[in-house]
C-alpha cells in the first residue's frame, strides 16, 4: 500500500476513479482519507460513501471467490494440513446455512476476523446472494462510521489508522477469547 500522502495526492488528482481501486484493497483508512478530502471540497461525500461501499463489496466478493474456488486448487496434502477434511467442510456448510448472517456481520464489524470468515463462507459454499446481502448490511453502517470519522476528524488520518489497527486487534482478541470460552463451556457441558 502506498503512503497516505501518495493516496491523498492520487485521489485529489483523479477523484473517485482512483478511489475505487484503493477502496477495494484497503477500505477503512481510504474511506477516512476520502471523507477528509470531501470535507475539504475535493470530493463529493455521497460519492465517496457509495464508491467505498462498492469497493468494500467487490473486495469481499473476491475473498469469497478465493475461499470457494481456491480451496479446490490446493494439493491434498496442504488441504489436510489446513484441516480441510470433508467432514469439516460439511460442518462449515451447515454453520453458514444457519448462522452465516451473524457470522459475517461479526467478521465485518471486527474487521480483523473478516478475512478468515469471508474465506470460510466461500469454502462453505454459502449462497452468494445471501453473502452479498449480509456484507452490504455490515458495510453500510461501517462505511458511514468511517466517512463520519474522516469528515470530522480526517486531518488526523495517520493517528486514526493506528486506532483502526489497534481497535481491530482488540476486537479480534475479544472474539477469540469469547470463542475459546464458548468451546470450553461446551466441552465441560459434555
Amino acid at each position: 500500500m502506498p503512503s497516505h500522502e501518495t493516496v491523498i495526492a492520487l485521489i485529489q488528482a483523479y477523484g473517485l476513479w482512483v478511489l475505487a481501486p484503493f477502496a477495494i484493497l484497503e477500505g477503512p483508512i481510504v474511506t477516512v482519507v476520502a471523507a477528509y478530502l470531501a470535507h475539504q471540497g475535493a470530493l463529493n461525500l455521497i460519492g465517496v460513501f457509495w464508491v467505498c461501499v462498492a469497493g468494500d463489496l467487490i473486495g469481499d466478493g473476491l475473498i469469497y471467490a478465493l475461499g470457494r474456488f481456491g480451496a479446490t486448487a490446493l494439493p491434498a496434502r496442504v488441504a489436510r494440513w489446513l484441516g480441510l477434511s470433508q467432514a469439516r467442510k460439511l460442518a462449515l456448510g451447515t454453520h453458514f446455512a444457519t448462522k452465516g448472517g451473524r457470522t459475517l456481520l461479526f467478521g465485518k464489524w471486527t474487521h480483523s476476523a473478516g478475512l478468515p470468515i469471508m474465506l470460510a463462507s466461500g469454502l462453505a459454499h454459502m449462497k452468494f446472494a445471501s453473502y452479498l446481502w449480509y456484507n452490504l448490511l455490515g458495510s453500510l453502517p461501517k462505511t458511514l462510521l468511517f466517512c463520519a470519522i474522516g469528515y470530522y476528524l480526517g486531518a488526523a488520518y495517520s493517528a486514526i489508522d493506528g486506532y483502526i489497527y489497534r481497535g481491530s486487534a482488540a476486537l479480534l482478541a475479544l472474539g477469540l477469547l469469547a470463542i475459546t470460552g464458548y468451546l470450553l463451556h461446551q466441552r465441560w457441558q459434555a
